[in-house]
């Protein structure tokens, strides 16, 4: 962990995927009939799904989440050269039930029992998200989950870090937002969001203008950095 605490902070929003929600599970749960190539679907998977939401920004034009997410997958899948038709509906339904990491229900119970308000803010489309808090059994722990789909534009366009301010009635600067991408941590540090980057993945500090103020591995000592209790 690096970073200290957080003050004044009212509410905790949410990226879903890579932070709450293990995007790799989907493929896990089929690896034995992938084979030795799984770990490296689910990166294109991920890769590819990232770039088409900022390409469809750029473009001025917008798919929804689920749309998004299969095109990158018919990629994924084309560039390790499987075929499988049965596969591909399997691998798509899993993606609307992902495992949550292991500490996020134990987390966001923490902060309700504070009282601290939580939310969702993601690319997801409304249905995929409202499917996944479901299957992870977060939602009723969840005062909000916001889409991008309610402004038309992907993260990290500010249109979609103000939905949190307006749903939320917080101000931008009492709201904790926790992302795994450190380009969603850069981005909602611009808006103006106290940013906590959830680094699963060991990755390096992107060089952009914002930086997040702490940075942790997992969810687990967020309540101490808000000052709610002992990790």
């Amino acid at each position: 962990m690096t970073g200290g605490q957080l003050d004044g902070i009212e509410a905790c929003v949410f990226d879903a995927y890579g932070t709450l929600l293990d995007f790799n599970s989907a493929v896990m749960r089929c690896r034995d009939e992938i084979g030795p190539d799984a770990e490296r679907l689910s990166d294109i998977w991920r890769q590819k799904q990232l770039q088409y939401t900022w390409l469809w920004s750029l473009m001025g034009t917008h798919a929804d989440f689920w749309e998004v997410t299969g095109d990158a997958l018919d990629f994924a899948l084309a560039a390790i050269g499987i075929e499988n038709p049965e596969l591909r509906t399997r691998l798509m339904a899993l993606y609307r039930e992902l495992d949550p990491f292991s500490e996020v229900t134990d987390t966001l119970l923490r902060l309700r029992d504070a009282g601290m308000r939580t939310a969702i803010l993601s690319n997801g489309s409304p249905e995929m998200l409202q499917d996944a808090a479901v299957a992870a059994g977060i939602e009723p722990l969840l005062d909000a989950i916001l889409s991008v789909e309610d402004v038309g534009v992907f993260k990290p366009d500010f249109r979609v870090y103000e939905l949190a301010v307006g749903r939320l009635g917080v101000a931008r600067e009492n709201i904790c937002f926790m992302s795994s991408n450190g380009w969603d941590a850069a981005g909602a540090g611009a808006f103006g969001f106290r940013v906590v980057w959830v680094n699963r993945y060991g990755q390096p500090v992107e060089h952009l203008p914002a930086r997040p103020e702490v940075v942790l591995d997992t969810l687990l000592p967020l309540p101490q950095i808000l000052g709610l209790g002992t990790a």
